[in-house]
């Protein structure tokens, strides 16, 4: 090949980059400290509760104060709303008129997760349970076997509130969801693999051991419910709680234990709870961390994104229009203008290649590991069903910006046409008249109760994020 069809075709051909090529020693050192930061945050943030109570504490720790509907606001302002516990609007008030439009990066921090049903506890053949619901798109099988923590908060019958968290902690126990032995499994094993596990088989194992005392002693064969006992006097010794108030509570088991380093490199990371907040915790700091901008930049913690966005923690609710209404009223702006003039993130995961599994993805279109953060033009499933199909010139648009700032960046879509799909909050944001686009870090083994992620296109997600609102 001559001289000039090389240069013909560097100049002709797309190329994907390594993130680690394009940063080099030194921004891979960059990549990692940064990943320490959020390694830190996703170990406390395993709901959508904690993950807004964290965020307001990484917030307060820039500067930001709490902001109320209806509240003045001026340029230069650093503020935050909370929705309810389980959404976070979080907003810096640029020095440009606010119709001049708002940089807005939304992402979703509910996971998918196993709930507890209001009448929970129940006791069978000397073991206590706890009876579930699950939550979002689980694989059934992935949560058999693994050690489960209790994460949520009660609201008791005289109205103060309790925060339960057990399973986390040196020394706490744990809990699990039991699965048979091999030598019992033949009619299990022959069924597909979506119904081997069903929903109402989901039962955590929470105790064994019978309630006694000296004067009221273990009953042989009695079926007295001494196990269901225990259980509901731990929780009253340790919460005040009675039975009756698990009516009002929001509790779930979520998988035990911290983030880890994946690989020899400690390159990757494993944890649970990547899809979303492997993209949340960068919008974050991106905003955290900003300073005197001419545009309005503001980040969402949205709820509900695993069940459809609906409720009024979800990207379904009025509650961005509202915000966006009282800011603009705050500043003398029309809020029409400001939402036709504002350009968002929709800031979620993308699913990584998995070289295991080639036959579900198309390879040309696909979010490569370690080449950094991924613009999605648009999700939905086979023929982009359910999905904002970003513009050409939205397209333009972050190209301009990412390749300006020398963000490594990519493209692709959620695998092949015919196979599948998804979707994220995009679609809700759009239909307020503000062009949408996703962006995100890819994922491996998404969905499960351990997803992997690369450092470098954690990094990569928080310089775009960092260049979209300067």
């Amino acid at each position: 090949m001559s001289e000039k069809t090389k240069e013909m075709k560097e100049q002709l051909f797309y190329r994907k980059k390594s993130a680690y090529e394009v940063e080099g020693e030194a921004g891979i050192a960059k990549a990692y400290e940064f990943a320490r930061g959020y390694a830190d945050f996703i170990g406390k943030a395993k709901t959508e509760r904690e993950a807004v109570t964290e965020g307001i504490n990484i917030l307060k720790a820039h500067g930001f104060s709490e902001y109320q509907l209806g509240d003045k606001v001026k340029a230069g302002d650093k503020l935050y709303y909370n929705n309810r516990g389980k959404c976070l609007l979080a907003f810096v008030i640029g020095s440009e008129p606010i119709e001049n439009g708002i940089r807005i990066s939304a992402a979703h921090v509910d996971s998918p997760r196993i709930d507890m049903k209001q009448h929970t506890v129940y006791e069978n053949t000397g073991f206590g349970y706890l009876k579930t619901h699950y939550y979002g798109g689980i694989r059934k099988y992935q949560w058999a076997t693994i050690p489960l923590a209790l994460h949520g908060v009660v609201m008791k019958k005289n109205g103060e509130s309790v925060y339960v968290t057990i399973g986390e902690d040196e020394g706490d126990p744990v809990f699990c969801i039991t699965d048979l032995l091999p030598h019992l499994s033949k009619d299990q094993s022959s069924r597909p693999l979506d119904a081997a596990f069903t929903g109402e088989g989901l039962n955590i194992l929470i105790a064994s051991r019978p309630y006694a005392t000296e004067d009221d002693p273990y009953k042989t064969n009695e079926p007295d419910e001494r196990v269901k006992l225990t259980v509901l006097k731990y929780f009253n010794d340790k919460y005040g709680i009675v039975e009756d108030d698990f009516i009002s509570a929001e509790l779930c088991v979520v998988p035990a234990g911290k983030p880890r380093d994946i690989g020899l490199d400690r390159a990757m990371i494993g944890a649970y709870g990547h899809d979303d907040r492997v993209c949340a915790y960068p919008i974050l700091m991106a905003v955290a961390e900003l300073e005197a901008p001419e545009k309005t930049a503001m980040c969402i913690f949205a709820d509900k994104e695993e069940t459809g966005s609906e409720g009024n923690t979800g990207m379904q609710s009025r509650i961005l229009a509202d915000v966006i209404s009282e800011l603009s009223r705050a500043l003398g702006a029309d809020e029409h203008v400001v939402r036709a003039h504002s350009l968002c993130l929709s800031a979620d995961v993308a699913a990584g290649y998995d070289p295991n599994y080639p036959e579900v993805f198309e390879i040309n279109n696909s979010a490569i590991c370690g080449s950094g953060v991924v613009l999605t033009k648009f999700t939905g499933s086979r023929g982009k069903g359910g999905t904002n199909d970003a513009s050409a010139e939205t397209v333009y648009k972050l190209r301009h910006i990412f390749d300006e700032a020398g963000v490594v960046w990519q493209t692709a879509e959620l695998g092949k046409v015919d196979q599948g799909g998804g979707g994220t909050v995009a679609m809700y944001i759009a239909n307020h008249n503000i062009d949408t686009i996703d962006l995100g870090v890819p994922v491996i083994s998404m969905h499960a109760p351990f997803e992997i992620i690369s450092k470098m296109d954690l990094y990569e997600a928080y310089r775009a994020h960092t260049a979209f609102n300067k």
